[in-house]
């Protein structure tokens, strides 16, 4: 048997609905094999800085710093449209320049994070705030404890945060389509460039049957989605994997690669990143 390669994602439904068709054998893996690790995104952004996983997922802000290591699959990435990252607070709160706010976000590592800075510069030029990084399903407690002024929510939040008393501020993804006229570039799956462009190709070709099979069979494998989904409700699952696994999942496509190369442009633009000069795609 071939050694296995390492491969690591989320435990977010989007991610495990992606490769449940790997992970319970639900698809020839044609003699491909994966010790699989799911941590949360930040997480797997730092590991990858580290170089622990041959396949992993990443926030796209983190593989642009990491292109050196990793290339780009055009499988298995989150974008789209009405997906993007929230910043909520309680009831009341503004932006201004009379406090500095302090902000939970989700790692500074995040596409969230970035989309924050970039917002912040064009909407409130000069007001400085205070950033909290912090697991982004402690983000919605920070805020509603008083431990952050405002938060950035990703995955399920966008889904519950009303229900614990906040409102929403603003829709950063709304305003990175209104801005840009393209989707929001979210997550990815990233290969390490020790992996010969041919086994790259099959993992691509093999991560785009596991989500057909997805789609094709909701209900097989539904136990591995709900096993990592903290126990959130089937209705919840249901749209966030309606959300963030769409057409741009299956092939990030022409209007992704520019969508990416936007965000990238911004990031350097910003200072948050060095411009790319390397080549995206593993393949």
């Amino acid at each position: 048997m071939k050694t296995p390669f390492s491969l690591a994602y989320s435990p977010c439904p989007n991610d495990t609905f992606i490769f449940k068709g790997i992970a319970r054998n639900l698809i020839d893996t044609k003699g491909m094999a994966f010790n699989i690790a799911l941590e949360d995104v930040e997480t797997l952004n730092q590991n990858a800085a580290q170089e622990r996983y041959q396949i992993t997922k990443l926030s796209f802000a983190a593989l642009g710093s990491l292109l050196d290591r990793y290339a780009l699959l055009r499988t298995g990435a989150a974008l789209g449209k009405g997906c993007g990252p929230l910043v909520i607070s309680l009831p009341g709160r503004q932006m201004n320049h009379n406090k500095k706010p302090v902000v939970a976000v989700p790692g500074l590592g995040t596409t969230a994070y970035h989309l924050f800075c970039f917002f912040m510069a064009d909407t409130f030029p000069g007001l400085e705030f205070k950033v909290l990084p912090m697991p982004f399903e402690k983000i919605l407690s920070a805020v509603t404890e008083g431990a952050a002024d405002f938060g950035v929510i990703i995955h399920e939040g966008r889904f519950i945060f009303q229900d614990m008393g906040l409102e929403m501020k603003t829709d950063l993804g709304q305003w990175w389509e209104d801005k840009t006229g393209l989707p929001i570039p979210l997550g990815c799956i990233a290969v390490h460039r020790d992996i010969p462009a041919e086994t790259a190709r099959d993992i691509q070709a093999l991560i785009r049957e596991s989500i057909d099979h997805g789609f094709a069979h909701p209900q097989k494998g539904r136990g591995y989605i709900k096993a990592h989904a903290q126990e959130m409700a089937d209705e919840v699952i249901d749209q966030h994997i309606g959300l963030y696994v769409n057409e741009f999942s299956r092939d990030i496509g022409e209007l992704g690669i520019r969508a990416v190369t936007a965000f990238f442009d911004h990031a350097a633009r910003a200072g948050l990143m060095q411009p790319v000069n390397t080549h995206l795609f593993a393949c």
